[in-house]
């Protein structure tokens, strides 16, 4: 019992994988920001966070809204089509 406590809470406690990965044309001002409600994290070239509630094209906007034209956006590892970055693009700063 107290072996599968611990898994549970190793679980529970283990950071999440990256959901979202943002490349942004310009480097960030910042290394950490909030859009909407996902906190990102910045570094080399791009920028990355966890899964939100929200759908990828209404994430990847707000992020251009923040951060200005993107390269690129992925959801889990799967790039946004070159129609939906252009979209996403429309929103940039």
């Amino acid at each position: 019992m107290l072996k599968s406590a611990v898994l549970a809470l190793a679980l529970v406690s283990a950071p999440a994988a990256a959901q979202y990965r943002a490349e942004p044309t310009a480097a960030p001002a910042t290394d950490k920001f909030i859009a909407r409600d996902t906190v990102w994290t910045c570094g080399n070239g791009a920028c990355e966070a966890a899964p939100s509630n929200s759908r990828p094209q209404v994430v990847c906007a707000a992020v251009a809204r923040k951060l200005g034209t993107l390269r690129a956006f992925s959801v889990a590892g799967a790039p946004l089509s070159a129609e939906e970055l252009e979209r996403c693009n429309g929103r940039a700063r």
